[in-house]
């Protein structure tokens, strides 16, 4: 009797979240269309239905567990992974609400314009804000790639997350500052009510002057995929194939990664795929993989570093990313994580050439890969640069870890110094190269990485209208003028300045 109760609850919520949908447009519908599908995923109803026959539970407290055992894999994970975990949150605490016949958590309904300030807002809650109400949006808890603040952008609502204390912090009025992340008390009164009116973009990443960029999706599953493609992306510039891996006993079966590879590539049919092979170890362990324990993870044995070890891994990943691309129509390239050396990058080319893949390149996330860029651009045809785990490096600072965030701020000028090497090294060699970290998902930013000579950029589905937007108001002397400025700057705050001035 109470396994009967989890499927007709999770498509009730299913069906809400598809209904409040249908309110919205853009990233804000895709969100909501996402979680709605992530209510109904098979994998998570039959796992709380196994639950409730094999150990008596009630259908609550399995949906609990059940949806517990997915978070801890994406946790594990970490990085874009662990993010997801609070997407799996948002959808189990609406399941087990239903259940319980409890209203639905999320955001009160707001009597007056205000100031919203939470400890942290599920996407799909982000995704309902009416801008009308909600003059900006603080919140305690989010990382550094949370889309909460990029969403709430695209709806016009200024946005300040990871603010710590913010909670603590006994005031009636606030000041926000979504641009430079200031949050302080206010005298009351309305200075603005928003960033003005929501972006629109036609789907082709081009400047005013007709300088050609593409705006592509970083995707993570079908889900994903189908919301990158519904908000516009040109492609793919980051398919992460972890999902295939997570929470998995023993290696998937070549067919069974064909099979997953598949459903993420369908909606690009004739675009391009940029697929990242494997990327764990020690820091994102998997069980078929039996990492030996490290001091140091995150240095370690992790990304390509395993293929060393075990390159029939890599081989049959390989084998069925090129199944998947034939029989999909995508037009499929691949790249390898976690590369320190040109002679690292050889042999990846060599396996890839060897399993029929075409085009063959590289993650930039090392210090010593951008700084060896040129040579690896000799045995590479493209390179893509990892902002998020690049500035963890440099700074030696973890990205997870709240203490050190504003090390991990895209807009330190040493980062930038470091991708403008990097672009340097394409330009002199022909070759393309993009950026698919948390700095190409923010419009001003973006314009500087195409100053610095970047040629793509990949993004969460959430940014890409802001984004593409934004570079249609540009061309390729103001981003470079912009790309300058921020370069000479001795800290984030005036990278910002000095790369807006031209703009």
């Amino acid at each position: 009797m109470e396994a009967s109760l989890i499927r007709p609850a999770a498509e009730v919520v299913a069906q809400r979240l598809m209904e409040r949908a249908k309110t919205v447009e853009g990233d804000a519908r895709a969100v909501l269309e996402t979680t709605a599908a992530m209510a109904g995923d098979p994998s998570l109803i039959k796992a709380a239905e196994k639950l409730v026959v094999d150990q008596s539970l009630t259908a609550a407290r399995a949906v609990h567990q059940a949806a517990q055992k997915f978070i801890s894999a994406l946790q594990a994970a970490g990085g874009y992974m662990a993010e997801r975990a609070r997407d799996v949150q948002d959808v189990r605490d609406r399941v087990v609400a239903e259940l319980l016949g409890l209203p639905a958590p999320g955001v009160p309904d707001l009597a007056s314009p205000s100031v919203l300030v939470a400890r942290d807002l599920a996407p799909a809650d982000t995704a309902g804000l009416d801008p009308s109400k909600v003059l900006a949006l603080v919140t305690e808890e989010g990382g550094p790639t949370s889309h909460t603040a990029i969403l709430a952008r695209s709806l016009g609502i200024p946005a300040v997350v990871a603010c710590r204390g913010i909670l603590a912090l006994e005031a009636t009025s606030l000041d926000v500052d979504g641009d430079t992340g200031q949050v302080r008390e206010s005298d009351g009164k309305v200075r603005t009510a928003g960033t003005g009116k929501k972006a629109v973009w036609n789907g082709v990443g081009l400047l005013k002057d007709g300088h050609r960029v593409k705006v592509l999706g970083n995707v993570g599953s079908p889900a994903d995929a189908a919301a990158a493609a519904a908000a516009g992306a040109e492609g793919v510039g980051l398919f992460r194939t972890e999902f295939c891996f997570l929470d998995a006993a023993e290696e998937p079966t070549v067919a069974e990664q064909t099979a997953a590879y598949e459903a993420v590539l369908a909606p690009f049919k004739g675009k391009p795929v940029v697929v990242r092979t494997l990327d764990a170890g020690a820091d994102k362990p998997l069980a078929f993989l039996n990492p030996a324990p490290e001091p140091n993870p995150a240095l370690g044995v992790r990304g390509l570093r395993v293929a060393f070890d075990r390159p029939e891994i890599l081989d049959r990943q390989l084998e069925a990313i090129a199944a998947a691309a034939a029989s999909s129509g995508a037009d499929v390239s691949v790249m390898a994580p976690m590369v320190a050396t040109a002679a690292e990058a050889a042999w990846f080319v060599q396996r890839v050439r060897k399993a029929g893949i075409k085009r063959a390149g590289v993650m930039v996330e090392v210090p010593s890969a951008a700084l060896s860029a040129r040579e690896i651009l000799q045995v590479v045809d493209f390179i893509s640069i990892g902002t998020n785990d690049l500035a963890q490096y440099v700074f030696a600072a973890d990205r997870q870890l709240g203490g050190v965030a504003a090390l991990n701020d895209p807009w330190q000028p040493a980062l930038l110094r470091l991708i403008a090497q990097v672009g340097d090294a394409a330009t002199a060699t022909g070759k393309p190269v993009g950026v698919c970290g948390e700095a190409a998902a923010d419009p001003l930013l973006a314009c500087v990485l195409i100053g610095l000579g970047i040629t793509s950029l990949s993004m969460n589905h959430t940014a890409l209208t802001g984004v593409g937007a934004k570079l249609a108001t540009t061309s390729v002397d103001i981003c470079q003028l912009a790309a300058r400025g921020a370069l000479a700057a001795g800290d984030p705050a005036s990278a910002k300045l000095a790369a807006r001035a031209p703009h």
